[in-house]
């Protein structure tokens, strides 16, 4: 029996930092600013480091950091970044026998052009292995947890999503679920929702899904709270609101010297999580999940900075309406 079970992808990461890079303003951008480099020309790199990543991952080390029996379920390819990914596994204590390997694709890569801490950085994504997570190949009799955690998937693997949060509530498995933009838009998400236990949101993402205005807060939470069950979460750079269906509770995040703001969010969610199941008890939970998501964003990397269950857990001020 596994305290948890983390679905998504798993990633290897390679992180450039750069001195000499410009950028051009226009509307063409999807953000209105885009990031160039010089076309035919060798770039000098300042500084590379090269980690795992991908939610699936990231959660799963948070997990066992907190003393968890933990596994992970998703697909690699066969090949350097699989294999070290496997490693650095077995060095966590994270169960690896629901991790599967393919030949049809590498496994996910991802180039992180990093240009400071306080400026946007640029992410090159290749959505290769993570995508071939499928209910066939899953040894559904051997997947006995207390929780599944459900990270951002998408394709196929998102898809299976339904399938998987049926099977955890059938086995009465709590489930915690943390939806990536593909599974927003999903015809069969409200019908996922009702199921969960913990359900992790981002101001856009609550927005998009209740149709409420960005900043109506309240409003949001409403019918956030009508569509879900259990406790809603939705983060924002500075903190956090949580809704238990009850009360509402704000946290602002510490203020902290940030080198990579990587797998923050992951540290968040799985740390919030962490708490819970030690304690069932929400501010502690999100003090756990703040400390652990300011401590990852000091280090650079999904992995690095995370809490383990001995380190000291700065409190953050809680405010309940």
């Amino acid at each position: 029996m596994y305290d948890v079970i983390t679905f998504g992808s798993a990633t290897w990461d390679i992180f450039l930092k750069l001195d000499k890079f410009k950028t051009i303003k226009s509307n063409k951008f999807a953000r209105g600013q885009g990031f160039c480099l010089d076309l035919g020309s060798k770039i000098d790199v300042k500084e590379i480091f090269l980690f795992s990543g991908g939610g699936g991952t990231n959660a799963a080390a948070t997990f066992a950091s907190q003393g968890f029996k933990t596994a992970f379920c998703g697909t690699i390819g066969n090949d350097i970044f699989g294999k070290e990914i496997i490693e650095e596994f077995k060095k966590l204590k994270i169960d690896t026998q629901f991790i599967f390997k393919t030949k049809l694709k590498p496994t996910n890569l991802s180039v992180i052009f990093n240009t400071g801490p306080k400026k946007d950085k640029t992410i090159i994504a290749y959505r290769g292995a993570a995508g071939f997570l499928n209910k066939r190949i899953i040894p559904w009799n051997k997947l006995k947890a207390k929780w599944f955690y459900l990270a951002p998937l998408t394709g196929e693997p998102a898809d299976m999503g339904e399938e998987i949060v049926n099977f955890a509530y059938k086995n009465k498995i709590k489930i915690a679920f943390n939806p990536g933009k593909y599974q927003l838009s999903l015809e069969n998400l409200k019908r996922i929702i009702k199921k969960v236990d913990v359900l992790f949101l981002n101001k856009e993402e609550a927005s998009l899904l209740t149709k409420v205005s960005y900043n109506k807060e309240r409003e949001i939470f409403k019918k956030l709270d009508q569509i879900c069950p259990g406790i809603v979460i939705m983060g924002f750079s500075k903190g956090t609101t949580v809704s238990d269906g009850k009360r509402l509770y704000q946290a602002k995040a510490s203020k902290v010297k940030i080198a990579d703001k990587t797998g923050a969010g992951d540290a968040f969610a799985s740390g919030f999580v962490s708490g819970f199941i030690k304690r069932g008890n929400i501010e502690y939970a999100i003090q756990l999940g703040l400390a652990n998501s300011g401590a990852c964003m000091q280090e650079f990397g999904a992995k690095n900075g995370l809490l383990n269950k001995n380190a000291f857990l700065p409190k953050a001020e809680i405010k309940i309406r």
